[in-house]
């Protein structure tokens, strides 16, 4: 179950609750019966070491598996 964090537009009370997807918000203060606002935090998720970025599982020399430019075959110029 996801966990909401609420503030009290009065008494400023601040607390967490448990609840599910489905459930309503709250909407009064159980201290004092106001306003509730809901908070919004950022998550808690921290990545750490390597492959998480694009350039991090690769190497800093030019891959083998690149094509090369391809050469285009000369023509013949004609001389009188």
């Amino acid at each position: 179950m996801p966990t909401y964090a609420y503030r009290c537009t009065k008494c400023n009370e601040e607390f967490d609750i448990y609840q599910r997807f489905d459930e309503e918000s709250l909407t009064n203060c159980p201290r004092c019966d106001a306003p509730l606002r809901k908070l919004f935090t950022p998550s808690g998720i921290v990545f750490k070491g390597q492959g998480f970025y694009r350039t991090d599982s690769r190497s800093s020399k030019k891959s083998s598996a690149t094509p090369s430019p391809r050469k285009t075959p000369s023509t013949p110029t004609k001389t009188d």
